[in-house]
């Protein structure tokens, strides 16, 4: 009785539930792609492209499958102090899912605020950018790049 006690006892013990993942569901306009990359790949090899693209990613967690950036001012790719309002200051999140076998469902969204309403949590206020915004065709030419040498044929 105590052996088996003992292995209940650890077998709970080795279970870590908690994640890095913040609660955030995609904006509905995101860009969705899939990759022949298991998650924690496909969120190394898109950190990797954003950063060699001048992207100020600041935060990779690949083996909880997401990444964002800071808000950044999208004319000087910086990280910015000021408050996010309006379309040139954006911030990039993705995430990867698991798909078909060794697959990933990877999401990427390019966000902004355009309005500050304090009566309204942030993320409430996201929305996507245009897909005419610079940073918006910055991520597509990057996620293009990916789709070729990862993306499904």
């Amino acid at each position: 009785m105590r052996q088996i006690a003992l292995v209940v006892l650890l077998s709970l013990a080795a279970c870590y539930p908690t994640t890095t993942r913040p609660s955030l569901t995609p904006v509905p306009d995101a860009v969705v792609t899939e990759w022949d990359l298991f998650p924690p790949q496909a969120m190394r090899a898109l950190a990797l492209a954003l950063d060699t693209d001048s992207i100020p990613v600041s935060r990779t967690e690949p083996d909880d499958g997401w990444l964002e950036t800071p808000w950044f001012d999208a004319t000087t790719l910086m990280p910015t102090s000021a408050r996010p309002i309006g379309a040139n200051v954006v911030r990039v999140r993705a995430w990867a899912e698991p798909s078909r076998p060794n697959h990933s469902a990877v999401t990427v969204e390019v966000v902004y605020r355009p309005v500050a309403d304090p009566s309204r949590e942030g993320r409430a206020l996201e929305q996507q950018v245009p897909i005419t915004h610079p940073i918006a065709v910055r991520v597509g030419i990057v996620l293009a790049k990916l789709n070729k040498e990862y993306g499904v044929k």
